[in-house]
């Protein structure tokens, strides 16, 4: 170990504690709205790297006939609520969102596959295709379990991690993928040299901070979901629609899962279950930073990536288990002050 190696690895840990700090922040979103320990919030990275590799190389990706399915399978549960008094405007709402949108999606992906588009329109194409996933997955699984425990959410997050990588493997296949870089070349900066992909990478999660600070304090849909985190109970009583905060958290974890796995596509080969270590490490950064707590759990994000490229370089076999045991002492030292309830 001298200067020019720690240097790499802080250049590493630092682009990798970006891309944890991003799913960290979706994932104490998620909860703090919802009280869902969001587990399948790597698979969004993996369809969203998946998907541009994909496109990459001019084909259909299969999340787009995928998002198709889950719009059928949301339509059915519409249609059974439907049953006990039917309402043209709530029939014809769920006939756009769940049929004609993913038809669009789809035929706009089938359209643009073939044609070469700059980098940064099939980052957004791919990332159109796994947005409205957050919705068909809230509408199918959680909508029903609104009311639910959180022990009861967290055991239907496990199976829908489960089913979310078993439709991986159908649809992508076992192989690897890798994306093309969204910006060709490099720069030295002192002994480093810094890529235009890291730096993408760095933007991108600056951007979307700054954007959720901006979005949860200066628009209306952003003060209901702090009021739904605050106190679900009192903000239904004041009129927030909970279901509508439900969805709009939910739909944000995928855009920001989407984007994740775009960022990292050229940087790293991507199967169909490697979302899920990457979302460990996100949830560990969100465990961290207590859940609850943004700019803290973007700080931890940083501090797990610099632990993972530091024990790689001094214990490879060891590093997955130095990271998610940083959690220990944490989750030892909030036990002593936490308050324990009959429900949890």
């Amino acid at each position: 170990m001298d200067a020019t190696i720690a240097t790499f690895l802080i250049q590493d840990g630092v682009t990798n504690g970006a891309i944890y700090a991003l799913l960290g922040l979706a994932l104490v979103l998620v909860f703090a709205v919802t009280r869902i320990i969001f587990i399948p919030q790597g698979e969004f990275v993996a369809y969203g790297a998946l998907s541009l590799a994909l496109l990459d190389s001019g084909k259909i990706p299969g999340t787009a006939p995928m998002l198709i399915a889950f719009g059928m399978a949301a339509m059915a549960l519409d249609l059974w609520a439907l049953r006990r008094g039917f309402n043209l405007t709530s029939f014809i709402r769920s006939l756009v969102v769940n049929l004609a949108l993913p038809a669009a999606i789809y035929g706009l992906v089938a359209l643009m596959a073939p044609i070469e588009l700059p980098a940064i329109l099939r980052a957004g194409l791919a990332v159109l295709i796994i947005a409205p996933m957050g919705y068909y997955i809230y509408r199918i699984v959680y909508r029903p379990l609104v009311d639910a425990s959180v022990l009861v959410l967290l055991i239907a997050s496990l199976g829908v991690h489960l089913f979310m990588m078993g439709l991986g493997l159908v649809f992508f296949g076992p192989e690897g993928l890798r994306a093309r870089p969204l910006a060709e070349g490099s720069f030295p900066l002192g002994p480093l040299v810094v890529t235009t992909q890291s730096l993408w990478i760095y933007g991108v999660t600056i951007l979307i901070i700054v954007g959720l600070y901006l979005f949860f304090e200066k628009t209306l849909l952003g003060k209901a979901l702090r009021a739904t985190a605050v106190n679900r109970l009192g903000a239904r009583l004041v009129g927030v629609r909970t279901q509508l905060t439900g969805v709009t958290a939910l739909v944000l974890a995928a855009i920001i899962g989407a984007i994740s796995g775009v960022l990292i596509a050229p940087v790293t080969t991507i199967y169909y279950d490697t979302g899920f270590l990457i979302g460990l490490k996100g949830f560990v950064a969100a465990i961290l930073g207590g859940l609850g707590n943004f700019p803290l759990t973007a700080v931890a994000a940083i501090g797990v990536g610099l632990v993972e490229a530091f024990s790689s370089f001094f214990a490879s076999a060891y590093k997955e288990v130095i990271v998610f045991g940083l959690i220990i002492p944490v989750l030892v030292w909030l036990s002593f002050g936490a308050g324990h309830h009959e429900e949890d």
